[in-house]
């Protein structure tokens, strides 16, 4: 067994991307709080990270490490604190109306399910298809563009921008090494807000029904979003709309193809779906750290994490720790009490989950029927290279 404080640059080594899962394994055992050879510390138990996604003393925003980022920019809301964290959050989130409310909800799971069948007849000619590129991309970025009111013949370009801003946050030891990355994902922020913003700007006084319109014809002034924080709400949403879908998605359908007798059973209790997608969300989660930064010295587990040091949470080790789920390695759709950290916890839990769960429940129900014919054409598949949004850059299947 390689050294303990090693793990974190084997976890987000490329090789381990197919299964970083024993080397979680490895975290756990070497204990709650792993100091790393940079001075970092990971944590991967249920319980310790829990805590911590609940303990205001832990900061989210990257400019409260000891050493932050040169020239870093005021982050999206995402990695912001309260109260600031809540003020944009509760703005961005204004034009979707009440998140939980059945007729919101309803509606639009009416139109993803509608586009999910149309995605499906565009491929009923074809025996063989990638799973990526052809359904669990266009969905999710169809819906965010809709949502949002962007153009989906922009698609191309977005989609470089969003590449570029996931590959600079990523999780990752070697941060010296990697100035080049964080300058072109800055650029692409940049260059996507303004994109954004125009599009805002020609609806000003003429709006067409969308979030883009909502922001900028925002009646109460106090609830108004200046140019700044429309840019990076906006390019927050339309990545985080459809990055993490796209994996949830993805890995859904891998999973139920390595797992052909959950997949038959789901064929026949297609009720079941939505208790198998919140199992695929602690199975096989889109989302596998996260980097917090402590505020003040705090006590974990026996070890004290010195102020403005990283930290990084592994929240895919949270999710198979034994000392939480039983048999946790185990594939179950059927599985109790699933608190899992798919969509994170804390003030900072994701704001986009009732939608994923939707695109997720309807992806997976529309393909459920044509998957028990089909194979796997590469396993392990190509990942896309990013540790902490963890997913297969393609999926090849044969249907």
């Amino acid at each position: 067994m390689a050294a303990a404080d090693t793990l974190l640059e084997r976890i987000t080594d490329y090789a381990n991307r197919p299964n970083p899962y024993p080397l979680y394994t490895e975290l756990r055992e070497a204990g709650p709080v792993v100091r790393q050879a940079d001075g970092s510390y990971l944590i991967g138990t249920y319980h310790e990270i829990a805590a911590l996604l609940h303990d205001p003393r832990i900061s989210a925003d990257p400019r409260s490490l000891a050493t932050p980022p040169e020239g870093a920019p005021k982050p999206p809301f995402l990695r912001l604190d309260d109260p600031e964290h809540h003020r944009l959050r509760s703005l961005a989130m204004r034009p979707f109306g009440p998140p939980h409310s059945p007729g919101h909800i309803d509606a639009m799971r009416g139109q993803i399910t509608e586009l999910t069948e149309e995605l499906l007849q565009n491929l009923q000619d074809r025996t063989q298809i990638d799973i990526v590129d052809d359904f669990a991309y266009p969905l999710p970025v169809t819906v965010i563009c809709r949502l949002l009111g962007v153009p989906q013949e922009d698609e191309p370009q977005f989609r470089q921008w969003s590449d570029a801003i996931v590959a600079s946050a990523d999780v990752r030891p070697d941060e010296g090494a990697s100035a080049e990355r964080d300058r072109a994902g800055e650029q692409a922020r940049i260059e996507m807000g303004q994109y954004l913003v125009n599009l805002a700007e020609q609806r000003r006084d003429h709006p067409t029904g969308d979030m883009l319109s909502a922001y900028i014809n925002e009646p109460d002034p106090a609830m108004r979003l200046t140019h700044e924080e429309l840019a990076e709400t906006a390019v927050l949403l339309l990545i985080a709309g459809h990055e993490t879908t796209v994996n949830l998605i993805t890995n859904g359908v891998l999973t139920l193809l390595r797992h052909p007798d959950h997949l038959d059973r789901l064929r026949r209790e297609p009720d079941l779906l939505p208790a198998a997608v919140e199992e695929l969300l602690r199975y096989e989660p889109p989302v596998h750290m996260r980097q917090r930064i402590p505020l003040a010295d705090v006590d974990i587990a026996g070890t004290t994490l010195p102020k403005g040091t990283s930290v990084v949470l592994a929240l895919a080790s949270g999710n198979r720790d034994p000392k939480r789920f039983h048999d946790p390695d185990r594939f179950d759709p059927t599985r109790p009490d699933n608190q899992h950290f798919g969509f994170g916890s804390g003030i900072h839990l994701c704001y986009g989950a009732p939608l994923a769960r939707i695109e997720a429940q309807a992806a997976l129900g529309a393909l459920i029927p044509h998957l028990p014919s089909a194979t796997l054409l590469q396993d392990p598949p190509p990942y896309r290279h990013a540790a902490m949004l963890r997913g297969p850059r393609h999926l090849p299947i044969r249907l």
